[in-house]
């Protein structure tokens, strides 16, 4: 295990490339977000995604979110009606996690065999740029049930020398994890209040 630092607002690229090719080759990544400290590996690696759940503790039967890099990165992986795009283009990129319909492009062991999947595109310029070729898993760099890693230093706590890298870009600057709003009902659900949360009513309610 490595750490790395990158700066958060301009992030050097070779050190992006670094850290993208570990994720190509089935590693996993502890990278900042606009929320927390997430724990990433590529979505179609089936033994990378495994080992984020051993990381974790993490129960299979309970589903990882993903991250993109942009809006229009979401009709690869999911379904959205029009109503749902106009919400979704006015509160991203943003601490929100959007419930849902997987398509079948997505692999089932990341949505733990449900129909629905968990997207995010956060506020961060490091984990956009990391998601820019594929998904990654997006799920707080902690053993479940314990407090969210706000830092580098918290997270390497967390989860030791078991991740391949972990990206130092300082603290995060959101530091609450984010709201989750399930949009396959009518109207959206929030499921867990987080960080924009009154930003988020201004365009559900």
């Amino acid at each position: 295990m490595k750490i790395v630092k990158i700066h958060a607002e301009s992030p050097e690229k070779e050190k992006i490339e670094i850290v993208l090719e570990i994720l190509r080759q089935g590693g996993t990544v502890v990278y900042p977000t606009d929320t927390v400290y997430g724990l990433g590996a590529n979505i179609f690696k089936e033994k990378a995604v495994l080992n984020v759940y051993l990381m974790k503790e993490r129960i299979l039967d309970k589903p990882v979110s993903v991250c993109l890099s942009q809006i229009g990165d979401i009709e690869k992986i999911a379904h959205m009606d029009p109503s749902v795009e106009d919400i979704v283009s006015k509160i991203l990129p943003g601490p929100y996690t959007l419930i849902l319909e997987r398509k079948k492009t997505v692999p089932s062991q990341i949505t733990a065999g449900t129909d629905k999947i968990g997207v995010r595109i956060p506020d961060n310029t490091i984990c956009r740029e990391l998601s820019r070729e594929f998904p990654i898993t997006t799920t707080s760099a902690n053993i479940s049930g314990r407090p969210s890693p706000k830092t580098a230093k918290e997270a390497h706590k967390e989860l030791d020398d078991y991740p391949d890298i972990i990206i130092d870009s300082g603290p995060c600057k959101g530091g609450i994890s984010s709201t989750v709003v399930d949009f396959t009902f009518t109207p959206p659900r929030i499921l867990r209040e987080g960080a924009g949360m009154g930003r988020l009513l201004r365009f559900v309610e």
